[in-house]
């Protein structure tokens, strides 16, 4: 079902952009600290972001092409491990802090996922 995997992409590019927008509150947020520090900070930040959209763009070229179905599949499970590992991050990290945006995004992630898995198995 393409659908299914647009559906992923979407999800998945959106949430990146959710992840620049407060770049610059996110790393004010930490007080004081060297300019190498808050460089760091925002290129790991923003790293995500850019993570994201790449499985977005992958999505939409393996599902948009006219290529091999069971390398679509694969490209498909790849990419929905990937998004469960970041979501198992997200969730020994960031979710156990009290920021609602870090308890959505194992949600999120492991939402778009399943929709891969499903996407491949139809």
């Amino acid at each position: 079902m393409e659908v299914l995997a647009y559906i992923a992409a979407a999800t998945v590019a959106l949430w990146g952009v959710s992840h620049v927008m407060p770049t610059r509150q996110v790393v004010t947020g930490f007080g004081p600290i060297t300019r190498d520090n808050r460089r760091v900070l925002a290129q790991e930040w923003l790293a995500e972001a850019f993570t994201m959209w790449g499985i977005a763009a992958l999505i939409v070229a393996v599902t948009a092409g006219e290529g091999n179905a069971i390398m679509r599949d694969r490209v498909y499970q790849v990419l929905a491990g990937l998004l469960i590992a970041l979501a198992a991050l997200t969730a020994m990290t960031g979710a156990r802090t009290p920021v609602i945006w870090f308890k959505i995004c194992p949600v999120l992630l492991s939402g778009s996922a399943a929709l891969l898995l499903i996407a491949s198995a139809v």
